[in-house]
């Protein structure tokens, strides 16, 4: 089945457009939100505890929706789009990987195409090579459940599950920031490698200015609810604004944000 987000535009993958979000009280967590992911990059959204970050990516695959503004994916508003068929279109990484734990790896990995409708040895063949790509042999871990893994191990699960359907756009959040820091470095280097092989348009949750840097083709910083700005990790060192040199001078004294949102 062919999935609304198949076309993506030449250039341009997604874009908010006058996008705010507010809750039933009125209280507005996404102002006037205005922001273009190039296609094949990665866009990583900084921002303290509280500032939207999550919020802004869950109005991507419409786990939440817009409350003005639209946002388009492959030149359409995603509000014209079937949900579900969205959501399957975009793979969805999150911290703890949220795998189903009475599954075994292959069966976590292989749900979004099972749902698609993929014949069994297609998903068998394609679950045991994105376990392969992830740095996992399916030999060893395609039988296994997740409470026999380790917090790294579950997270490359997460990704495989991600990838399995071949999705254009990948969103995460906060994906690595559970992890001990040794494995987390580990993942945040295989995931660069990952990246620029695969050329998927990423959006990447984290409130870690070196995660930010490391990783990202440009850093969109978020501020109650507002967009600061976006730059290249270049421009983000060199700036003056002030949310954004408050981060920068995180990196010399050793604390690495905020707090997860």
């Amino acid at each position: 089945m062919k999935s609304p987000t198949d076309s993506l535009q030449d250039g341009c993958a997604l874009s908010f457009q006058d996008t705010t979000y507010r809750l039933p009280s009125g209280n507005a967590l996404i102002s006037n939100l205005n922001l273009t992911v190039a296609r094949g990059e990665t866009l990583i959204l900084l921002g303290r505890s509280g500032s939207g970050k999550t919020t802004t990516l869950k109005l991507i695959n419409r786990l939440l929706d817009a409350s003005e503004g639209d946002i388009l994916i492959a030149g359409k508003p995603i509000r014209s789009l079937d949900p579900i068929e969205l959501r399957r279109g975009i793979g969805y990484v999150i911290q703890d990987a949220g795998l189903f734990p009475h599954w075994t790896v292959e069966r976590n990995v292989g749900l979004v195409p099972r749902l698609d409708g993929w014949p069994d040895e297609k998903i068998r063949a394609r679950v045991r090579e994105m376990l392969s790509l992830v740095g996992l042999p399916p030999e060893e871990f395609a039988e296994r459940r997740p409470s026999g893994l380790s917090g790294g191990q579950k997270q490359r699960v997460g990704v495989a599950r991600a990838l399995a359907a071949d999705p254009p756009i990948l969103l995460m959040d906060e994906p690595f920031g559970a992890l001990d820091p040794i494995t987390r470095a580990d993942l945040q280097k295989e995931f660069l490698a990952l990246a620029a092989r695969l050329q998927k348009t990423i959006v990447f949750v984290t409130h870690d200015v070196r995660e930010a840097l490391y990783l990202g083709t440009r850093i969109a910083v978020l501020d109650q609810g507002r967009l600061v700005g976006v730059y290249t990790p270049g421009e983000f060192l060199k700036t003056s604004e002030p949310e954004i040199h408050a981060f920068a001078a995180s990196l010399h004294s050793g604390a690495a944000g905020e707090g997860a949102q």
